[in-house]
Formats: structure tokens, sequence, C-alpha cells
């Protein structure tokens, strides 16, 4: 199997997964208006457009070449990533949303994934785009990946803002203990 073949597996059997386990979130009880998530939108869509054009032309963009067992450390960084991904979305159960929502019961999950990063599935997808960018660097993934991470700190900020209205004390109190993307970063407001 080349690397190449793996990390389409990877990608391909994770939106799959991830798609279908949809199913099993529950309601939402408030929203923000959809006009708040259009340009976080906008660009993840842009930044993985960009990621798979360079990933199927990279070898015209290449700037560097590793050697071939960096390919399977790419791989499995992207892996962990997307595995870290799964762990959240485990722990989330029902809570679980691909839009930023308040869900009936809503509480504060700082345990698990949680309890290391405020949005762990965030965490984890920029790990694995990283990783599968590295892959075939060029200028058109690393634009990619700046779009997609862009996206999730807008969409991240979005969510906190949210969620600290609908959630008051108990979630700022959160956001001092847990760094929101970076594990063992200093925690804080931003």
């Amino acid at each position: 199997m080349t690397y190449s073949f793996a990390f389409a597996v990877l990608w391909s059997a994770w939106m799959l997964s991830w798609l279908l386990a949809a199913v099993w979130a529950s309601r939402p009880a408030a929203r923000p208006p959809r006009s708040a998530e259009r340009f976080y939108w906008l660009l993840t869509v842009a930044g993985a457009a960009l990621l798979i054009f360079n990933f199927r032309n990279g070898r015209l963009e290449m700037v560097w070449t590793e050697p071939g067992w960096a390919d399977w450390v790419l791989f499995a960084l992207a892996a962990l990533g997307l595995g870290f991904t799964w762990w959240a979305r485990l722990h989330l159960g029902t809570l679980w949303s691909g839009r930023v929502t308040r869900k009936a019961g809503h509480r504060i999950v700082d345990t698990g994934p949680y309890g290391l990063v405020r949005h762990p599935i965030y965490t984890g997808i920029i790990l694995a785009v990283i990783a599968t960018a590295l892959l075939r660097p060029g200028p058109v993934g690393l634009a990619g990946v700046v779009l997609l991470i862009v996206s999730f700190v807008i969409k991240a900020r979005l969510e906190e803002r949210f969620l600290s209205e609908e959630l008051g004390p108990d979630y700022a109190a959160y956001r001092r203990r847990v760094p929101m993307l970076v594990p063992f970063w200093p925690a804080g407001q931003g």
C-alpha cells in the first residue's frame, strides 16, 4: 500500500464515518444565526479544496522531499489527529453537532479530550491536515492549511461567545482552566 493510497483511505473512512455518525446527535435547542457561520464555512471549503488540489497535483509543487519513512510518520500523525477527533466526538455523545449549537440539557464537558483542550475536534483535524499537507508540501497546500486553521479558530471563537452567553459563568471558568486548541498551552480567554 502506498502512502498516498493510505492517506486517501484514512480521510475517506473518517469522512464517511463522521457523516454517518451524525444520526446519533440530539436536536439543537439554540443556535447562532446562520449568517454568523457563513465565513468560517467558506474558509473551510476553500481550505479543503486547496489541500485536495495540492495532494492530487503535489508533484508539481513540491518544495522539499522527505525520506520514505517520513511519509508513514506523517500518516501516523494524521491518523492520531483523526483518532483524537473520534475520541472527542464519542466523549460528547449526543451533544455533538456540526454547527455551533446548545442542546437541550447541554452541560460543559471537561473530561477526556475536553480536559486537554476546549475544542479537541478542531485540534485533531488541524493536526491531520498539517500532516497531510506536509506529505506533499507546496504553496497551495500551505494556503489550504492556513485557511483551515483560520476557519477553525473563527468557529471556535464563535462557539466560545455563543456558549458563554448560553452557559454563563461555568463556561467562563472552563475557559480559564483549559486551553482552546493547543494542549498544555496556557489557558485563558483566547
